[in-house]
């Protein structure tokens, strides 16, 4: 829950700040994201979880499918290299690498509660004893109707 309304807050600014950005650094930062999720997916596996290589496949997937992208474009007629395509889709893998060390932390960081010294566990006699007593009661029982009670429960 600590991290879902911050994360649905963040949400709610950008769709506001969606206007300021040109549509196509938007789509750029997203390809970042995606592919920087995969690069670091991918730098995972082959570091054992290593949260430094993590962050540098993430950041190495986004640039690049960016250097890729770009390539492409500058072939075309219309269209040309663009350095600030370029950025956009490295910031996103950048952003997707910060988040996973910053998820990543918190698990390292976890305590261990409680006492976990050792001491002597008291063993249970699982066999009844011989001399088993009744309880008896020395008093006489109340009756419903004094304890604010009446019949009508157990008439049903």
């Amino acid at each position: 829950m600590r991290t879902l309304i911050p994360t649905l807050l963040l949400f709610v600014l950008a769709l506001h700040g969606y206007g300021q950005v040109e549509r196509d650094k938007a789509l750029h930062f997203l390809g970042g994201n995606l592919f920087g999720l995969a690069g670091a997916g991918i730098a995972k596996q082959a570091s054992d979880g290593n949260r430094v290589w993590t962050f540098v496949g993430s950041v190495a997937g986004s640039a690049l499918i960016g250097v890729a992208k770009e390539a492409v474009d500058s072939g075309q007629r219309e269209n040309g290299w663009d350095n600030d395509d370029l950025a956009a889709t490295v910031l996103g893998g950048v952003t997707v690498g910060v988040t996973i060390d910053l998820f990543s932390k918190k698990r390292d960081k976890k305590r261990l509660r409680g006492n976990y010294t050792q001491r002597e566990e008291q063993k249970f006699d699982f066999n009844p004893k011989k001399n088993t007593e009744a309880l008896v009661l020395e008093t006489i029982p109340q009756s419903l109707h004094s304890l604010g009670l009446s019949y009508g429960f157990l008439q049903n």
